[in-house]
């Protein structure tokens, strides 16, 4: 018996029964350590991890590991999509211990919560070098009993590097990229390309569709065009579902073959984005087909799909997915992982806006309104405070992180413009606002978890792999109202905020494509194009989304739209609901060209 019956989370739901004495994230766990005085075990990992499973079979579950454990020390189990920042946190320490860092992340530390050793998988009999968990959980007691002064201090001393590295890394001056830094920059991606096998990189293959769309923001040629060939390469690859349309994570081999076959909504809404803004319709209508069909609830869309299906008895890993649709409609389906996350549903409504805006099948448009009402309306309080996880319904008291709130704020502000709503603009700017310190940068409402911030947290690593940092997410937000209210202190906060990561965007662009993005977008041209039409499917409003690149802020609105938009205080929309026959205005740096009438000159100004 654990303490995690009435947990949430499906990760911690499975661990429930487990042996060991599992206690949720929390003071509890570390008030219990230090009046036992004995070590903590933290292990992170989530629900569609396969070597979490596969460590929770063979060691986890043992009922000698589990009073071994028990008598010896106080065990945390951690979801890290529930607490992302508790991952980060630890991940960080972890890296003075571990070269490839991964999950599950075993982590062991004092009362005080400072890490003293780490690791990830530990198998249940040792392996080469890599000592056994019970070995591990052996040598580590050894050393609390014997070498105790010592373990406290190599703790202490690691915090303090991390912290002292931390605070002179904010004591750099900002880095202002010049052309030749961005040259340098595309480059260095450029370089990265497989030209015999496509993508970014050698093995495993991850689609790092961060970057993917830095590149398409920048609009050059080559830049786009890398992007294209990247894409182009993964729908026709077996990372692609053909029968259900969606994406695995990443290929274990450098062909973009072997799949690991968990499928999260993170990839899938970032590639929905990109297919969509780069034409790419097929591919596109299939993403929407998978998130309208696999990942559908109740509530908003589920985080993830597990690798693992059970076949002829058997749990194997991608077995369902190598199946056609009639073999699979006899099996039962992975397991969906079906907490909601408000930031990974904001990046699905991003990428379901763009994909209504380009007229992808499927209902687009539909399916995003639905889940922002029913995401916003369980996870956002009134006083606009937001909630990161929700499951069945139910609400975590999980702290939400700077990535909720950039997430839904900027699928919020995506759908407004794809639907000429001006609602879902308004609880963007609400999202926006509240993350707004005194200083004039971006932090999170409430501080985030409290657990965290009372075990001396450094502050949280904004890397960016798999998807954008939440920094990278509030910042695209904010810029996007700043062009919609031409409010200059939208556009000063995020100056502010990302300009001490410029340095390291120059040197591995290939860890911040979002943050990359964003400094992109502070140095281009804003360009704002508004068609007002009660004629949506007309040949104006028609040019103007078949035609108008992807960096664009794009909206089709209708009179009585345009004048709901102005009056809500977002300028761009000033005194563009008088014409009563369609009319396009194209603007850049807050400087409007003549009103277009005619397709053919709104075609010719987005071309030119």
């Amino acid at each position: 018996m654990t303490h995690l019956h009435g947990e949430l989370s499906p990760y911690l739901q499975a661990h429930a029964d487990n042996p060991i004495d599992w206690y949720p994230w929390g003071q509890d766990a570390f008030d219990e350590a230090k009046k036992r005085d004995v070590p903590v075990l933290i292990s992170i990992g989530y629900h569609t991890c396969h070597w979490c499973h596969v460590m929770a079979r063979e060691s986890f579950s043992d009922p000698d590991v589990g009073r071994k454990v028990n008598d010896s020390m106080v065990a945390i189990k951690v979801d890290r999509e529930e607490h992302p920042d508790v991952d980060s946190h630890y991940l960080t320490q972890a890296g003075a211990f571990i070269e490839q860092l991964g999950w599950p992340l075993t982590i062991f530390a004092t009362p005080e919560g400072d890490v003293f050793h780490a690791a990830t998988y530990l198998p249940p009999e040792p392996r080469g070098e890599i000592p056994s968990f019970v070995n591990t959980i052996d040598a580590v007691v050894a050393a609390w009993q014997s070498s105790r002064e010592d373990v406290d201090q190599g703790a202490l001393r690691l915090r303090d590097a991390i912290a002292a590295a931390d605070a002179e890394a904010k004591k750099r001056a900002p880095k202002t990229l010049t052309p030749d830094d961005w040259a340098q920059v595309l480059d260095h991606v450029a370089a990265q390309e497989d030209t015999e096998f496509g993508g970014l990189g050698a093995a495993p293959k991850f689609p790092i569709a961060p970057v993917l769309s830095m590149l398409v923001s920048t609009e050059r040629q080559d830049s786009v065009a890398l992007a294209r060939r990247t894409l182009e390469t993964i729908a026709e690859s077996p990372l692609r579902d053909s029968v259900e349309g969606g994406f695995f994570r990443y290929a274990t081999k450098r062909d973009w073959s072997e799949p690991h076959y968990e499928r999260m909504l993170y990839d899938n809404a970032q590639l929905l984005w990109l297919y969509s803004a780069t034409g790419q319709i097929d591919v596109a209508a299939g993403v929407v087909q998978f998130l309208s069909t696999v990942m559908r609830l109740d509530r908003g869309l589920a985080s993830a799909q597990d690798s693992e299906s059970v076949i002829d008895g058997e749990r194997v890993e991608g077995g369902y997915y190598l199946l056609d649709h009639v073999a699979r409609s006899r099996l039962d389906p992975p397991a969906r992982d079906e907490k909601v996350l408000a930031g990974w549903n904001g990046l699905a409504l991003w990428g379901l806006a763009r994909a209504a805006m380009v007229s992808v099948p499927g209902e687009p448009l539909s399916l995003a309104r639905s889940i922002a009402e029913e995401v916003t309306s369980l996870h956002l309080s009134e006083d606009r405070r937001l909630a990161r996880m929700s499951r069945d319904g139910v609400v975590s008291p999980a702290a939400a992180t700077l990535e909720d709130y950039g997430g839904m704020a900027m699928g919020l502000l995506e759908l407004a413009l794809a639907s000429g709503e001006v609602k879902w603009a308004r609880v963007a700017q609400a999202l926006v606002d509240a993350c707004v310190s005194d200083t004039g940068q971006w932090a999170v409402p409430g501080g985030g978890d409290p657990t965290v911030q009372s075990l001396e947290a450094i502050s949280g690593d904004v890397t960016e792999g798999a998807m954008p940092s939440g920094l990278a997410m509030i910042s695209q937000a904010s810029l996007g109202l700043h062009q919609l209210t031409g409010q200059a202190s939208y556009r000063d906060v995020v100056a502010a905020s990302v300009a001490p990561y410029a340095e390291a965007v120059s040197l591995r662009p290939l860890g911040f494509g979002g943050l990359a993005s964003v400094l992109w977008r502070l140095d281009a041209p804003l360009r704002e194009l508004v068609v007002v039409t009660d004629e949506p499917e007309g040949e104006l409003a028609q040019t103007a989304v078949m035609h108008v690149p992807p960096t664009t802020l794009t909206s089709v609105v209708t009179r009585a739209q345009a004048q709901q938009w102005s009056e809500a205080g977002f300028e761009l929309f000033d005194g563009r609901f008088d014409s009563e026959t369609p009319v396009a205005y194209l603007c850049q740096d807050r400087v409007c060209g003549m009103p277009l009438t005619d397709p053919v000159a709104l075609r010719h100004a987005l071309t030119n």
